[in-house]
């Protein structure tokens, strides 16, 4: 990639920013980040006593937003959601529509925008900050995931945790140590 087409990185950007501005390109990054979004959750293995599999999904939502920032990323999850709404098959294990585990869909909405937001202000250029930075998109998703699969699946509270929190725990840890790796080693790239 020539140096010519990459913006010098300054405070408050995050990494798309870094590509010449223009609709295009932010049309581009938001549907390549629904994209991604929905081949991820392609990526699902299912969790015994879960009706919700551990998916790719919730690392490339995290991403998207951390990548694009919080209205891109935000757009990006609202056109993801929306397709799968309305019929394509890109939720996890190829489904669309509502199911149990909307409320993870719903989450990682609302997780993309505050990751983005971090992200605009340097969550995603340390190690230290984007661990932070996952657990804080992390949170946000199972406080929204955990409380809708206990409505729609009728589980207490305490059933809705053991299955749609506990199992996923570990999981989450190396998205996160994914993404720590990953970001920070992006940014470092692009300084140089």
């Amino acid at each position: 990639m020539s140096t010519a087409a990459v913006a010098p990185a300054r405070p408050g950007q995050v990494l798309a920013d870094l590509l010449p501005a223009s609709r295009v390109r932010d049309v581009a990054l938001v549907v390549g980040g629904a994209a991604l979004t929905g081949l991820a959750a392609q990526i699902a293995v299912p969790v015994p006593g879960s009706p919700v599999p551990v998916t790719g999904q919730t690392f490339a939502a995290l991403l998207v937003g951390t990548t694009l920032g919080a209205s891109r990323g935000l757009l990006a999850l609202v056109v993801y959601a929306l397709a799968g709404l309305a019929g394509v098959p890109w939720f996890a294990n190829g489904t669309s529509g509502v199911s149990v585990s909307f409320g993870y869909i719903l989450g990682m909405l609302l997780a993309s925008a505050a990751v983005g937001a971090l992200a605009r202000r340097g969550a995603d250029r340390s190690m230290l900050r984007m661990a932070g930075t996952m657990l804080v998109g992390e949170a946000i998703i199972y406080a929204v995931g955990v409380p809708y699969l206990a409505y729609a699946a009728g589980l207490s509270a305490s059933a809705a945790i053991a299955a749609g929190l506990t199992p996923f725990l570990i999981g989450d840890a190396v998205k996160a140590a994914l993404a720590m790796g990953l970001l920070p080693s992006a940014w470092k790239l692009v300084k140089r």
